[in-house]
């Protein structure tokens, strides 16, 4: 009976665990550097970014996820440099990332095409104190941190975006237990993104936008969005997420500088007969000095 206890346990926490390393945010193109070092510094100025996510709201112990970035390019140099801090909770089980981003730009035609990297540290703990079992093997909490690289590309124009990222390189063991068999690694993620401006009239816009998500062992993810505009200020956006759910979105840059973004995820999967949505809240701050110009509108 424990070892079945335990089997049915560790499969949910290194599924946790897994699902957690990284977070799929229903904003992804406005906070780039979530996924893809090469983000890094394809702002104009400085740029940060603070994201709070509440999953499946009902159900006890569900996800929820934090994250900041802050990234700018180098005056004078082909260089963005930025940084990536995150906190995620599911359960019992919690993990805090801090990656420091490195890109190096090339102007190519139109577009500018950057090639990036990351590297970080990520701690994971499971505070199985919080679960009511009598089992020895489950009395003390774990502990773990462990670093971790990744590296990207991303090409941008004024109205078109691509980009391919791996944010985790190495496939460290995390959530291992040493009083039982059971445990579990980071798993390399593949991400891809893409996106483009249609101009629909003077005061209208359509951005058409996707995200794949591919992970070993798992069916491969998509996200397949679309944003109406109005006059470069106001977005209303609807996407479908395979597999998982549908998404509204709304976005306002309420001036040139502050930015502010929600999206309410309708749960399409057998989940949702047992919660009532998800939300997400984005606030996105460009800082303006003395010999800085910002480019409005900006819109990825």
């Amino acid at each position: 009976m424990r070892q079945f206890f335990l089997l049915i346990l560790f499969a949910c926490v290194g599924q946790i665990v897994i699902a957690q390393q990284q977070a799929m945010f229903t904003q992804y193109m406005f906070n780039g550097l979530a996924i893809n070092p090469a983000y890094a510094g394809s702002h104009e100025s400085i740029s940060a970014t603070a994201l709070a996510r509440v999953q499946w709201v009902g159900i006890d112990g569900a996800p929820t996820t934090q994250t900041f970035s802050i990234h700018s390019p180098i005056p004078g140099r082909n260089i963005g440099l930025g940084a990536f801090i995150a906190h995620d909770k599911l359960g019992v089980t919690e993990q805090n990332t801090l990656y420091l981003s490195y890109a190096y730009m090339m102007q190519t035609g139109k577009g500018t095409l950057s090639f990036g990297l990351q590297g970080g540290l990520r701690s994971s703990s499971v505070n199985y104190s919080d679960l009511v079992v009598n089992d020895p093997n489950l009395q003390a909490n774990q502990n773990e941190m462990s670093p971790n690289f990744g590296a990207g590309l991303f090409y941008s124009t004024d109205r078109f975006y691509a980009g391919a990222s791996l944010p985790v390189i190495v496939n460290n063991e995390v959530g291992s237990n040493d009083n039982s068999d059971f445990s579990s690694k980071e798993i390399r993620h593949f991400f891809a993104t893409a996106g483009y401006i249609f101009d629909l009239s003077p005061v209208l816009k359509l951005k058409p936008s996707g995200l794949i998500k591919s992970v070993s062992g798992a069916p491969i993810e998509m996200d397949v969005n679309a944003n109406l505009i109005i006059n470069d200020r106001v977005w209303f956006g609807l996407s479908y997420r395979s597999f998982d759910s549908i998404d509204f979105l709304f976005d306002l840059q309420i001036n040139p500088q502050l930015r502010f973004g929600y999206a309410y995820d309708y749960t399409t999967s057998d989940l949702g007969q047992a919660n009532s949505g998800s939300h997400e809240f984005m606030i996105n701050y460009r800082f303006v000095f003395a010999k800085s110009k910002i480019v409005t509108p900006r819109y990825f």
